[in-house]
């Protein structure tokens, strides 16, 4: 979607036996150099990451994330050790949690499948069963249920359709069929909003956005805000964001885990290593336009030491 510029780029003089020594060497003897590790890492790809993880296994016969986690602690350790993995492993990791044990991290599931490509759902299928040897669809499904379960599993055929075509007629069927599914009766019929947010391209969801707003004189939004609520609602908000600005989603998002009493530091490492190679760039714009203060500067407020360095160096 747009013009996403991500912040984190392959190293261009990329030198791997250099990158492992000076890891190698800032995790010897007494104390860690925390800055070298930090300067390394967040200036290098995923892809690169992952040639220094082989090369230091092959060279010193450690694995790096053992080394770096008997060294690191907290929030530093858990975003380094998210870097280390390949995005689509750490994001399946991170579903994973989000169902483990009791209770469900909805917002979670939201964040990652409500915002995610085809092509993302397709690997990600593939990879939690690579990784967890279990099924995500049936995980999700037994995690879920009533109109949530019926709009993820919907979301996870990966049927949307991703071409930049608008079709007016269309838009203006669904803008209808929304219309007629909320507000214009008693209780809301959920799988239309659901079949319809899940399927359609963002363009034409933007243009059917558009005339349902002419129709009914209320923003979409608000639209759901008045007609559902609980994880439904929260799914529906999620997906009408990314379909208008996935940036400004994240953005807002990021916002959200830095706002009132603590800092949900979960989110800040999803959001800013998973979208570092993508579109982070783009995210600290829109961050910027929407809260009048550049993410960089929220972060060195809400965060500290090592984990706000890193986190500001990935941003750049």
């Amino acid at each position: 979607m747009g013009n996403c510029q991500p912040t984190i780029v392959p190293y261009e003089d990329f030198d791997v036996v250099a990158d492992i020594k000076a890891i190698r060497k800032a995790c010897k003897g007494f104390g860690t150099d925390e800055q070298a590790i930090i300067d390394i890492l967040a200036n290098r790809c995923s892809f690169q990451r992952q040639e220094i993880k082989q090369a230091y296994f092959d060279k010193y016969d450690d694995e790096l994330v053992d080394v770096l986690k008997s060294e690191l602690s907290g929030s530093f350790e858990k975003a380094i050790l998210a870097m280390l993995d390949p995005p689509v492993i750490y994001a399946v990791k991170e579903l994973r949690k989000a169902m483990k044990g009791a209770g469900t991290d909805e917002d979670v599931l939201v964040e990652i499948l409500c915002t995610a490509t085809n092509a993302d759902i397709a690997m990600f299928k593939e990879c939690y069963f690579q990784v967890h040897e279990r099924d995500l669809e049936a995980d999700i499904e037994g995690d879920t249920s009533g109109d949530v379960r019926n709009l993820l599993t919907a979301l996870m055929q990966g049927n949307r359709d991703e071409s930049y075509d608008v079709d007016e007629e269309l838009a203006e069927q669904d803008a209808t069929s929304l219309f007629e599914a909320g507000e214009g009766r008693f209780g809301t019929d959920e799988s239309t909003f659901s079949y319809i947010l899940a399927t359609r391209n963002y363009l034409q969801l933007q243009a059917t956005f558009k005339i349902y707003e002419q129709l009914s004189g209320t923003e979409i939004l608000d639209c759901i805000e008045n007609e559902t609520s609980g994880t439904l609602k929260k799914c529906y908000i999620a997906l009408v964001r990314a379909a208008k600005n996935p940036q400004l989603y994240f953005a807002r998002r990021l916002n959200k885990a830095m706002k009132g009493a603590g800092t949900d530091e979960d989110t800040l490492i999803r959001i800013i290593v998973c979208r570092s190679e993508y579109d982070l760039e783009t995210i600290k714009d829109m961050y910027l336009e929407k809260y009048d203060v550049s993410l960089k500067d929220a972060l060195r407020d809400e965060c500290s030491g090592d984990f706000k360095r890193l986190l500001l160096a990935i941003c750049h």
